[in-house]
């Protein structure tokens, strides 16, 4: 190989992990949807046993900050002390990182915990949360 291909090689191998760590993060939304699918309360009350939603849900301020829920069941569902009726939504944004317990039927244990990461900052934190992200991404394919 020629000098100058290494030469190149070598920027290119340092400025991918250089732009990991300082580009800004977007997302295409800050939301976080789960939804209530219709028939949920029936298979309930048959005595089916299933989570709609897991029992800890992870989110990170600037980048996925608002947990909405969607109710799309013939009858209201309680998330907290929210009754979500049928065909409505609610939105509940976090500013603030910290771990914050719920109680929630719609998972078995009836107990939500909502963690929500801070911001991650330029530089290794943001090159570090940028590796965490996609090997969670490769992990769910």
């Amino acid at each position: 190989m020629s000098k100058t291909v290494l030469i190149l090689l070598s920027i290119a191998v340092l400025a991918v992990p250089a732009w990991a760590a300082f580009a800004p993060i977007r997302s295409e939304t800050r939301e976080l949807v789960y939804e209530i699918p219709k028939g949920t309360f029936a298979r309930r009350q048959a005595g089916e046993k299933f989570d709609l939603i897991p029992a800890e849900i992870r989110l990170t301020i600037g980048v996925q900050d608002v947990l909405v829920m969607k109710n799309h069941d013939d009858v209201p569902h309680l998330f907290g002390p929210v009754l979500i009726m049928p065909d409505q939504s609610f939105r509940l944004p976090f500013r603030k990182a910290s771990s914050y317990l719920f109680t929630c039927p719609l998972h078995t244990s009836g107990l939500l915990t909502i963690v929500v990461d801070p911001e991650p900052e330029l530089g290794w934190m943001r090159l570090r949360w940028r590796t965490s992200a996609a090997a969670q991404f490769a992990a769910a394919l």
